[in-house]
C-alpha cells in the first residue's frame, strides 16, 4: 500500500497531461484542495485520487472532474438480521398473508447505520432490487462495494438475495456514509417473476441524520494517514479509481465527525499517530511549514524523487519521510536564492538534485496480491473455426475482374515479351493511372510507360548510375523516336495506340519518377530459379505483392496502403491468401525489407495508413471467423495506427523535447529528422536505449547494448535517409528532465507502431486524454463502452504485477483478463481492434512472463509445474482457432492435479499420457503452421530477395513467438519429473533383441522402408507412425516416437528379429545420433537398453552367426488359389480353397468359444472372384490397362502402384457376384446393402474394390518383394462382417510381446473403432497386462494420448483375407486394407468424461472381460494368439484371431 501516491501523484508529470495554470504547474495538486465544508465563494478544486489498494505508486489515467460532485461510499453487507434496538421505519402488507417490516437503527458519532429487512414469506428466491439516495436526487446512488450475492443491474440498481431462515427472509445493510440520505427498494421473487411495489411505486426508507458537521478545513496529511486507517480496516481491498475517491471522503468526513465532538486539530493529530504506532507504523507528523513553499511544489518534487528512486511501495512512515525530503530539497533551492517561481521551472524541467537511490530488489513490501480466478466451464472455450485446408492447398479461384486499359497494356507487353516483367510500378494520377514496366527480351533492357490520360503527354526523363537525384543525359542510341535532348535530360512525346499495337508512353508530375530495375531483375531470376511454381501458395497475390515491393519500399505509409488494398484479394484467395499477407508483413516487421526509400512521410499519414489497414483486418475478423487466427498473427506485426492524430505527436513531441532538455543538435538533431522523415518501429528500440543510457549514468555501452540486442546496428542507423551518425551527449543537468520527457514520448510511439505493447493497448481501451503544448495536437481516446463489470481493476492489477519476479498471479491476471474480454472478441465493436491488440498484448505478456519464471521453476514441485502448464494450454487455446484438442488437453491436466492432490499412486502415469497428447497437440500446430506458412515464405521471399536464413526459419520463429514454445519447455521440465514418479525409465523396448551394426540417423522412417542396406544398420529415425515396413538390412529402429505396442511395425520388427525400441531421453538420444556411421552393440535389459561401441572385427561372429539363422527359416511360397465357381459363401462354406485364415478362425470360433463373447455374423467373397470379374467382356479395357502398368512395375517403375490402385476401382460388377452376395448376406441374416438404394449399394461395391487393389499398396508390394514371394500368386478374399458400432476396440496378444512371458497377457484399448490402433494415428492407447492365473485383476501399464476417435453409423466392412497371411514365419497380417462400406467420423476425444479412465469399477470390468476373452480363444486354438475385438455396452466381440507371432 502506498500513502504518499495521495500526495505526490502529479498530472503534470504523469503519462496522460493534464491542465496546467500560467505558471507551468498543474491546478490539480493535492495541497490546493478546499475542505469539504469551505465557503462556497472559495475556489473549489478536485481531489487527487487516493489509491490503497497494489503496492506501487500508481498514475490516475482519467482526468478528474472539476467542480461539485464529490463520491462517498458505503460499505454494504448482507447478514442475518440480530442486532438489538432498531426503530421501526415501517411495516408494509405486500401479498395476502405476506408482510414486509423494516427497521433503521439510529447511528451514533462513529457508527453504521443499520437497515434490518424481514418479509414474512415461504419463497426462497426473494431478491432486494434496490439503491441509495443521496443529495434529494431521485437518481440511485449504487454501493461501491457489493453485498455477498449482489449483483449490478444493468448500471442501475443493484440485486441482492435475501437469506431465507425459516418461514421468513431476512436482510439487513449496514451504511458508513453519512451522506447516504434514504434507501429505496422493490422486492422481486425471482422464481414466478413477481414485483412487489409500495402502491405501485418504490419503498422509501429515509435515514436518521448525523451531528451536524462544522465548517472546518482538516489538514490533508491527517485525512490521507485516516483514509489509509480504513483502507487496512477493509482488508486492504482493491479499489477502483471512483471508489478512491469516495473512500478519501469518506475519510474525511469521519474527521469532521471527530471535530464536531470536540477534538481539536492538535488532539486528533496525536490520536491519528498513536494508532498508527498500534499498527507497527512509525509516523511522523508533518512539521510546520518553516517557509513559503506551496505544498503543490512539495507534491510534484515527492512524485519525482519516487520516480527517481524506481517506483519503489512504501509503508505509511516512508511516504512521509518522503515526502519532508522532497520539502527539505525545495527549501535548500529557496535559500540559495531562487524563487517560487523559479522553483516551478526547475521542477517541471527536472532540474533539482535529488540524492535518492533505486529500491529495485526492494519493490514489493506486502504479500504479492491475488486475484480469485472465476469458476468456468472450458467447453465453452472450444471453437472449431480454423479453415480447413483446401485439397492440394490451391486457392479458391474467383471471377477476373475487367482489366484497365493500362493492365491490358501490361499484358499485353507481357505476352510479347514473353513472361513477367522484371519491374512494375502504379501511381495514381488523380482518378487515372501510370504504368511503368521494365522488361527484358534479347538481352536488352525496355522501359514501358503507359497512361489512359486523355490530354498531350510528355516524358521528361534522364538515367541515373547511383540514386534518384542523379540526372544523366541518355546516349542517342537509345532514344524513341520524336524526342529531343535539352540540357542533360529528353523529353519525348506520348502517342496515342490502339492495345494491337503497344509502344513507349508516360507521364510527369510532381517530384521525379525514379526507375530501378536492375535490382529487382536479379530477384526476379532468382526467384524463377529458386521456386519455380509457388505451389502451396496464393501464387497470384505473392505476385502482385512482389511487383509492388519497390513501391512499398518508399514508406510505412505505402505499404500498409498497399496492405490494404490487396486485403480483399487476400480474402477471396482463402487461408492461402492471408497466409500471404501475414508473410509479407512479417517480413517487414523482421527487416528483412527496406522501411523507407527516397520519400518524406508525415507520421500522422502512416497512423492513417496503419488505421486503414487495421481496420479492414478487424473488418475481416468478423465476416471470415475461419481465418481469425491468421488475422491476430497479421495484426500483432502491424501497430495499431493513431487515433486523435497520435500519430502527428510523434513528431511534434520531439521538438518539445529537444526544447525542454537544451538538446537540439548532434544525435537528437539526427533523429529528429529521421522521424520527421519516416517514423518507424526501430523509434521504440532508440528510444529505449536512449532511457537505458540516461538511467545507467550515461554509459554509452549500454546505449549500445540495447539497439544490437534488438538488432538495430551501427550500419542500420546509418542505413536511414536521414542517417543517424552521433551517439547522444546529454548534459547531466538534465537528467530527470529527459527521462520523463522520452518516458513519455515512448507511450506514444508505442501506440503507433507497438499493436503487442500492454501498457498503450490498455490505455487505449480504458480511455486517455492527454493535452497538447504550444503547437503540439492533443489526444482524447474515450474508454470503450460495454467493457464487463470491474475489468478496469483487472487490468491495474496486471500493470502493477507485470515485472514481479513471481509470475503466478500475474498470469492468473493475465488469463482472468483474457477470458473476461474473449466474449467481445466475437462481438461487432466499431472498437473491436482495440479489443483485439489488447487481447494479443496479454497473450505476448504471458509468453513472457513464462519466460521470466522459468528460473524459478527449476525447482518446482510437479503441482506448480502442472499449474503453470495448465495456465500456458489455457493461453494457447484462447488464441487459436481450432483448439478442441487443446481444451481436452486443459481437462485433462485439470484431472491429473486433481489425482495428484488426492493421493492417486497413478497420477504420474496419467498425467504422462495427457503430457505427450499435448506434445502432439503442439506437433499438429506446428504442421499447420508449416503447411500454410512455409510454401509463402519460400516463394515470397526468392521474390522480394530476403536473406535465405529468414526464409528457412520463418515457421520456427512464428512458432517460437508463441506460447506453444513455453509450453514445450514447461512439458520438457515436467516429463523426466514424471517418468522417474511412474517408474517408466528412459525406454519401452518393443521387439527385445541383442543386435551389432552400423548407426544411420533419419528423418523418417517412411522415407527408407523401401530400402536395402548392405551392412547391418541401426536405425534412429525421428519419426516412426507405426505403419512402416522395417527396411532390409536394418537391425534395429530407435526412435523418440511412441507407436503403440501392437502396431504393424511393432509386429514386423518381432517377427523379423528386429531390435525395436522407444527411447525418452533426449540426451541418450543425442548421444545416439553422435555415433552416426560407428558400429554399436545393443543389448535390451529390464532397464532398457546398453549399447557399447565395437571394432569392425568384432561383427564377423555375430554376421556368421545371423547367417546360420537366416539360413535356417524355410523359404516362403504360395499357392495360386483359381475360382471355385462361387461370388459369395457362407461362413460353413470357409475352407482353405475358399479363404484365408482370417475367416475361417472366426468360422471355427463360433459356438466354441464362452457365449459371453459376441462372433458376428460373416460371409465371404473367395478367392479367384477378382480374377473372375476381371475376365468379364465389360472389364476387358481395364484388364488390358492393368497389364501394361504391371508390366512397368516388373520393370521396376514403382510409381505405377497407385495408378494400378486406381484402375482397379474402375471395375464393373457381374450381375452374378450381386445376386450371389445379395442372396448369401440375407440367408445370414446381414442387411443388403442394394435395400438401401442403388447408391448404397455402389459404395459397397467400392469398398470390396478398395480391400481388392490394396494387394498393390507400397507396404504389401515391398513386403512380398522383399521376401521374394510371387506377387502374382498373392490371392485376396473379402470377408465381409456388420460393423459394431463399438464404444472401444482392444487387439490381445496372449503371450506378452516386449517380455516374451507367456503367462502374461498384454492388450491396448482404445476408444471407437480399431484402426486408429492398428493405423497409422498418432498417440498411444490405453495398455494393460494381465497374470493369466489372476485374470480378474487387470494392472494399467499405460493411459491413452490418442487424441482422435473413429466412429461410424451401422454398417458393413469388408476386410481383407489374403492367402498371404497363413504363411508360418512371415507376418503379412494387416499388410492388405480393411474398408467400411461409410465413411468413420474423426472425433476429438474427451477422456476426463470417458468412464474407461475415470470408472475404476467400469475400467475393471471392461479389461478384465477382455483378458478373460483372450485367455478363453488360446485355450481354444492351444496357441498364441493375436486377436481383435469390441466392446458394446460392456459386451465383448471378437472380430478376428490368429496365431501370435
Amino acid at each position: 500500500m502506498s500513502l504518499l501516491r495521495h500526495s505526490l501523484l502529479c498530472p503534470a508529470v504523469s503519462e496522460h497531461q493534464s491542465n496546467l495554470n500560467s505558471s507551468a504547474i498543474p491546478a490539480n495538486t493535492f495541497f490546493q484542495t478546499a475542505s469539504a465544508n469551505q465557503s462556497a465563494t472559495k475556489t473549489r478544486r478536485p481531489k487527487l485520487s487516493t489509491k490503497f489498494s497494489g503496492s506501487s505508486l500508481n498514475q490516475r489515467k482519467t482526468k478528474l472532474t472539476m467542480g461539485k460532485g464529490r463520491g462517498y461510499s458505503f460499505v454494504t453487507r448482507a447478514v442475518l438480521a440480530t442486532d438489538s434496538a432498531p426503530e421501526l421505519a415501517g411495516k408494509f402488507n405486500l401479498d395476502g398473508d405476506i408482510e414486509l417490516k423494516v427497521e433503521v437503527s439510529a447511528p451514533v458519532p462513529g457508527s453504521m447505520t443499520q437497515v434490518e429487512i424481514q418479509v414474512t414469506c415461504s419463497s426462497d428466491t426473494l431478491i432486494l432490487h434496490w439503491g441509495a439516495i443521496r443529495d434529494k436526487k431521485e437518481k440511485w446512488i449504487l454501493p461501491s462495494r457489493h453485498p455477498d450475492g449482489t449483483k449490478v443491474y444493468k448500471n442501475r440498481a443493484l440485486r441482492t438475495p435475501f437469506v431465507k431462515l425459516g418461514a421468513n427472509s431476512f436482510l439487513k445493510i449496514e451504511i458508513d456514509d453519512p451522506t447516504i440520505k434514504a434507501v429505496e427498494f422493490l422486492i422481486l421473487d425471482e422464481a414466478p417473476n413477481k414485483w412487489y411495489k409500495n402502491n405501485g411505486g418504490n419503498f422509501h426508507i429515509k435515514l436518521p441524520l448525523t451531528e451536524e458537521i462544522p465548517n472546518v478545513s482538516i489538514p490533508e496529511d491527517l485525512v490521507q494517514i485516516q483514509a489509509y486507517l480504513r483502507w487496512e480496516r477493509k482488508g486492504k481491498q482493491m479499489y477502483t479509481p471512483e471508489q478512491e475517491k469516495e473512500e478519501y471522503e469518506a475519510a474525511r468526513f469521519e474527521l469532521l465527525e471527530e471535530i464536531a465532538r470536540g477534538t481539536s486539530i492538535e488532539d486528533l493529530r496525536a490520536k491519528l499517530t498513536k494508532k498508527s504506532e498500534g499498527n507497527k507504523t512509525e509516523k511522523q507528523s508533518p512539521p510546520e511549514q518553516k517557509s513559503k513553499i506551496p505544498d503543490e511544489l512539495v507534491q510534484v518534487q515527492a512524485y519525482v524523487r519516487w520516480e527517481k528512486a524506481g517506483k519503489p511501495s512504501y509503508s505509511a512512515d516512508q511516504q512521509l519521510r518522503e515526502f519532508e525530503e522532497a520539502r527539505k530539497e525545495l527549501q535548500a533551492e529557496l535559500e540559495k536564492g531562487h524563487t517560487v517561481e523559479d522553483i516551478r521551472k526547475k521542477i517541471c524541467k527536472g532540474e533539482i538534485e535529488s540524492k535518492v537511490s533505486k529500491q529495485l530488489e526492494k519493490k514489493k513490501y506486502f504479500r504479492v496480491e491475488k486475484i480469485q480466478r472465476k469458476t468456468r466451464d472450458v467447453m465453452q472455450l472450444i471453437n472449431k473455426s480454423r479453415a480447413k485446408p483446401e485439397e492440394g492447398n490451391i486457392p479458391i479461384e474467383h471471377e477476373p475482374k475487367t482489366l484497365t486499359a493500362v493492365e491490358l497494356f501490361a499484358k499485353a507487353i507481357e505476352e510479347r515479351d514473353l513472361g513477367r516483367p522484371l519491374g512494375k510500378k502504379s501511381y495514381k494520377i488523380g482518378d487515372k493511372e501510370l504504368l511503368v514496366l521494365v522488361s527484358k527480351l534479347a538481352e536488352k533492357m525496355k522501359v514501358h510507360f503507359a497512361t489512359d490520360l486523355n490530354e498531350p503527354v510528355t516524358l521528361h526523363w534522364a538515367l541515373s548510375k547511383t540514386n534518384a537525384g542523379e540526372w544523366l543525359a541518355p546516349p542517342p542510341s537509345i532514344l524513341p523516336p520524336g524526342s529531343v535532348s535539352q540540357h542533360g535530360a529528353t523529353e519525348t512525346p506520348f502517342s496515342n495506340i490502339s492495345l494491337e499495337n503497344p509502344p513507349s508512353q508516360v507521364r510527369y508530375k510532381g517530384s521525379d519518377f525514379y526507375i530501378q530495375f536492375v535490382t529487382e531483375s536479379k530477384q526476379v531470376q532468382k526467384a524463377i530459379s529458386d521456386i519455380g511454381d509457388g505451389k502451396g501458395t496464393a501464387k497470384g497475390l505473392l505476385d502482385k505483392i512482389a511487383t509492388m515491393e519497390s513501391e512499398a519500399q518508399k514508406s510505412f505509409m505505402h505499404r500498409f496502403n498497399i496492405a490494404a488494398d490487396l486485403i480483399d484479394q487476400a480474402q477471396n484467395a482463402g487461408e492461402l491468401g492471408l497466409a500471404g499477407i501475414l508473410v509479407w508483413m512479417r517480413f517487414m516487421a523482421t527487416r528483412q525489407l527496406i522501411w523507407n526509400k527516397n520519400y518524406n512521410v508525415k507520421p500522422r499519414e502512416i497512423s492513417r495508413a496503419q488505421d486503414r489497414l487495421t481496420d479492414m483486418l478487424q473488418n475481416t475478423y468478423m465476416t471470415r471467423p475461419q481465418y481469425r487466427e491468421l488475422l491476430r498473427m497479421i495484426m500483432s506485426t502491424v501497430g495499431r495506427g493513431g487515433e486523435g492524430d497520435v500519430g502527428q505527436r510523434i513528431r511534434d513531441e520531439i521538438l518539445v523535447i529537444q526544447r525542454n532538455n537544451n538538446c537540439k543538435g548532434g544525435m537528437m538533431e539526427e533523429w529528429h529528422q529521421k522521424l520527421h522523415n519516416n517514423t518507424s518501429p526501430d523509434d521504440v528500440v532508440i528510444c529505449q536505449a536512449l532511457i537505458d543510457y540516461i538511467e545507467s549514468d550515461f554509459d554509452i555501452g549500454v546505449y549500445w547494448k540495447t539497439l544490437t540486442e534488438n538488432g538495430i546496428t551501427k550500419q542500420r542507423l546509418l542505413s536511414y535517409d536521414r542517417a543517424i551518425h552521433s551517439e547522444p551527449n546529454f548534459g547531466r543537468d538534465h537528467k530527470g528532465g529527459l527521462l520523463r520527457d522520452l518516458g513519455h514520448y515512448m507511450r506514444t510511439l508505442k501506440a503507433v507502431h507497438s499493436g503487442a505493447d500492454l501498457e498503450s493497448a490498455i490505455a487505449n481501451c480504458m480511455g486517455y486524454k492527454s493535452e497538447g503544448q504550444g503547437f503540439m495536437v492533443g489526444v482524447h481516446i474515450n474508454p470503450i463502452p460495454g467493457l464487463p463489470s470491474g475489468f478496469p481493476e483487472l487490468l491495474q492489477f496486471v500493470l502493477e504485477h507485470v515485472e514481479d519476479k513471481n509470475v503466478e498471479s500475474l498470469l492468473e491476471g493475465l488469463l482472468e483478463a483474457r477470458q473476461e474480454l474473449r466474449p467481445l472478441l466475437f462481438k461487432p465493436n466499431a472498437r473491436l481492434k482495440d479489443l483485439l491488440f489488447l487481447d494479443i498484448a496479454l497473450d505476448s505478456t504471458v509468453r513472457t512472463a513464462v519466460e521470466r519464471g522459468y528460473e524459478e521453476l527449476n525447482k518446482a514441485r510437479p503441482e506448480t509445474l502442472i499449474y503453470f502448464i495448465t495456465m500456458v494450454v489455457e493461453n494457447l487455446a484462447l488464441s487459436s482457432d481450432d483448439n478442441e484438442d487443446l481444451i481436452y488437453c486443459l481437462k485433462g491436466w485439470n484431472h491429473a492435479m486433481s489425482m495428484l492432490k488426492n493421493g492417486s499412486n497413478s497420477w504420474a502415469l496419467y498425467a504422462k499420457s495427457v503430457l505427450d497428447r499435448t506434445r502432439l497437440a503442439l506437433t499438429n500446430t506446428a504442421e499447420w503452421y508449416q503447411q500454410v506458412l512455409q510454401p509463402s515464405a519460400e516463394y515470397l521471399g526468392s521474390l522480394l530477395g530476403v536473406n535465405q536464413w529468414a526464409i528457412d526459419m520463418f515457421t520456427e520463429e512464428i512458432i517460437r513467438a508463441g506460447s506453444a514454445a513455453s509450453l514445450s519447455s514447461l512439458l520438457n521440465r515436467l516429463n523426466p519429473i514424471l517418468r522417474k514418479t511412474a517408474n517408466l525409465g528412459s525406454w519401452q523396448v518393443i521387439s527385445s533383441f541383442e543386435v551389432v551394426g552400423y548407426v544411420s540417423v533419419v528423418n523418417e522412417l517412411l522415407a527408407v522402408q523401401n530400402k536395402s542396406y548392405e551392412k547391418p544398420t541401426i536405425l534412429v529415425a525421428k519419426s516412426v507412425k507405426g505403419e512402416e515396413e522395417i527396411p532390409d538390412g536394418a537391425v534395429a529402429v530407435l526412435t523418440p516416437d511412441m507407436p503403440d505396442v501392437l502396431s504393424h511395425v511393432s509386429v514386423r520388427a518381432r517377427n523379423s528379429k528386429v531390435c525395436f525400441a522407444t527411447c525418452f531421453d533426449p540426451e541418450i538420444l543425442a548421444d545416439l545420433e553422435v555415433n552416426q556411421g560407428k558400429l554399436l552393440c545393443l543389448k535390451p535389459t529390464s532397464a532398457g537398453i546398453l549399447y557399447n561401441e565395437l571394432k569392425e572385427s568384432e561383427i564377423l561372429d555375430a554376421s556368421a552367426t545371423k547367417s546360420k539363422e537366416d539360413s535356417s527359416f524355410p523359404s516362403l511360397t504360395l499357392v495360386k488359389k483359381k475360382f471355385g465357381g462361387r461370388y459369395a459363401i457362407t461362413s460353413d462354406e470357409f475352407t482353405g480353397e475358399m479363404v484365408g485364415a482370417k475367416s475361417r478362425n472366426i468360422a471355427h470360433m463360433k459356438g466354441k468359444v464362452p457365449s459371453w463373447i459376441g462372433v458376428p455374423t460373416s460371409v465371404a467373397i473367395p478367392f479367384g472372384v477378382f480374377e473372375r470379374v476381371l475376365s468379364e467382356r465389360a472389364n476387358q479395357v481395364v484388364a488390358k490397362k492393368l497389364q501394361n502398368l504391371k508390366r512397368k512395375l516388373e520393370e521396376g517403375d514403382f510409381s505405377v502402384l497407385r495408378k494400378i490402385r486406381e484402375t482397379v476401382l474402375e471395375l464393373r460388377a457381374p450381375e452374378q457376384l450381386v445376386q450371389e452376395l445379395k442372396s448369401t448376406m440375407k440367408s445370414s441374416g446381414m442387411p443388403w446393402p442394394g435395400d438401401e438404394g442403388e447408391l448404397r449399394w455402389e459404395q459397397a461395391w467400392t469398398a470390396i474394390k478398395k480391400v481388392w487393389a490394396s494387394k498393390w499398396n507400397e507396404r504389401a508390394y515391398f513386403s512380398t518383394r522383399k521376401i521374394k514371394l510371387d506377387h502374382d500368386y498373392l490371392s485376396v478374399a473379402v470377408l465381409v462382417q456388420e460393423i459394431i458400432n463399438a464404444d472401444y476396440a482392444f487387439v490381445i496378444h496372449t503371450t506378452n510381446p516386449s517380455s516374451g512371458d507367456s503367462e502374461e497377457i498384454y492388450a491396448e484399448v482404445v476408444k471407437g473403432l480399431g484402426e486408429t490402433l492398428v493405423g497409422a494415428y498418432p498417440g498411444r492407447a490405453l495398455s494393460f497386462g494381465c497374470r493369466k492365473n489372476d485374470l480378474t485383476s487387470p494392472q494399467v501399464l499405460g493411459y491413452p494420448s490418442k487424441p482422435i476417435g473413429l466412429f461410424i453409423r451401422k454398417s458393413i466392412i469388408f476386410r481383407s483375407d489374403s492367402n498371404g497371411e497363413d504363411l508360418e514365419g512371415y507376418a503379412g497380417a494387416g499388410l492388405y486394407d480393411s474398408v467400411p462400406m461409410d465413411e468413420e467420423e474423426q472425433v476429438v476425444l474427451d477422456y476426463t468424461s470417458d468412464p474407461l479412465l475415470v470408472d475404476g469399477n467400469f475400467q475393471h470390468s471392461v479389461l478384465s472381460s477382455i483378458a478373460r476373452a483372450g485367455s478363453a480363444i488360446e485355450e481354444l486354438y492351444g496357441t498364441p494368439q493375436d486377436i481383435e475385438g469390441v466392446v458394446k455396452d460392456g459386451k465383448i466381440y471378437v472380430v478376428q484371431t490368429r496365431p501370435q507371432m
